[in-house]
């Protein structure tokens, strides 16, 4: 089989270090001594981490109109001095990119099967799914980070951990796959990591409704056919990668 191939960027990312989260959506960041506000595609908490002093790649836009000039696209636990770093992909905003690059070349045939034929952003009852693969397989993409399945060096700080907030588009996309099954063959739950992640799990089990929720959900999701994959991602200054990708057993 021909090596799974590196999506490039557009140009390489640049290194910096984050100095403060100032919103939800953006990030003050250190760039060779320049104090730099950029978008933070990810407007929830990175698992419970405080960013402060944490090393970031960032790429640039050509939007010559846009607020922010860069974008930050991960983040590394490794200390900013550290020669070489391991990096967390955080803009969820692009993974759908990537997912839809290997998609449509074949690189997730145990998947979906020898087709590529993928149409992005399919309406299936009141919801639009991420994508519809071969006419007949409904696939929502999810990326997690929330919690991060990592360990966490000494010297990272952390903030207490918080509860699921804004469940409510899951919950309904879940259930739009699960009837998706009445009139087609197959729906995929695909989660995704752009990192290093061995098998996702439910880190935090909160006594909350939004938790029940979401697992009562996914549990008759789950006896109703919907399909659970995961998939990971490597980031690096100059590419990102699809390393794997598996089908998960039941998701506690």
């Amino acid at each position: 089989m021909a090596p799974v191939p590196k999506i490039p960027h557009k140009s390489k990312l640049t290194e910096a270090i984050i100095v403060r989260r100032t919103s939800r959506f953006t990030i003050d960041v250190n760039i060779s001594g320049n104090i730099t506000k950029c978008h933070c595609p990810s407007t929830g908490r990175i698992g419970n981490i405080d960013l402060a002093n944490v090393p970031c790649l960032l790429s640039q836009s050509d939007n010559p109109d846009r607020k922010t000039k860069y974008t930050i696209e991960a983040i590394s636990l490794n200390r900013p001095s550290d020669t070489h770093k391991s990096w967390i992909g955080i803009n969820q905003n692009a993974i759908n990119r990537y997912v839809e690059y290997y998609l449509s070349n074949g690189y997730f045939d145990r998947m979906i099967g020898s087709g590529t034929d993928i149409r992005r952003e399919v309406v299936l009852g009141d919801s639009k799914l991420d994508f519809l693969a071969n006419n007949n397989i409904y696939l929502e993409v999810k990326t997690p980070l929330q919690y991060l399945q990592v360990d966490l060096p000494s010297y990272i700080k952390t903030h207490d951990t918080a509860p699921f907030t804004s469940t409510d588009r899951l919950v309904r996309h879940v259930t739009q796959l699960a009837n998706s099954l009445k009139q087609n063959e197959r729906a995929i739950m695909l989660i995704c990591f752009m990192y290093d992640n061995p098998g996702f799990q439910v880190v935090e089990k909160h006594r909350s409704m939004n938790y029940e929720e979401v697992k009562c959900a996914i549990d008759k999701a789950r006896a109703m056919g919907v399909e659970n994959w995961q998939a990971n991602f490597k980031i690096t200054e100059d590419y990102v990668e699809l390393t794997g990708y598996w089908e998960l057993g039941d998701v506690e």
